[in-house]
């Protein structure tokens, strides 16, 4: 995984995504569409000034991706201050993803 993606579980989310704007992919290893959105997420790392990028295995931790209703995978969404803004389901490229978080500042 890229340096500057976060990858969240279940005991660091609430604290990488209480603040600020976030964009979360939950996803699957094995899950071939969201192998494609991985590089992506490498591309819009550090476009969007103060925004993050992170990484959810709905395997590793169902009881975030059960809170957010993920239902199909990828599924990203945009938070901010924690609150879900926009939300994608399958593979986005890089221009929808960064007009999702620069709408969200």
């Amino acid at each position: 995984m890229s340096a500057g993606i976060i990858e969240l579980n279940d005991s660091n989310f609430d604290a990488e995504a209480k603040a600020g704007v976030v964009l979360i992919d939950f996803w699957a290893p094995w899950c071939g569409p969201c192998r494609m959105q991985g590089p992506i997420l490498e591309q819009i790392v550090g476009k969007v000034e103060g925004a993050k990028i992170a990484k959810l295995n709905v395997d590793e931790a169902p009881a975030v991706a059960a809170k957010f209703g993920i239902m199909s995978i990828p599924t990203l969404i945009v938070l901010k201050d924690g609150q879900p803004v926009k939300q994608f389901v399958g593979v986005q490229q890089a221009d929808t993803l960064l007009a999702a978080l620069n709408a969200a500042k």
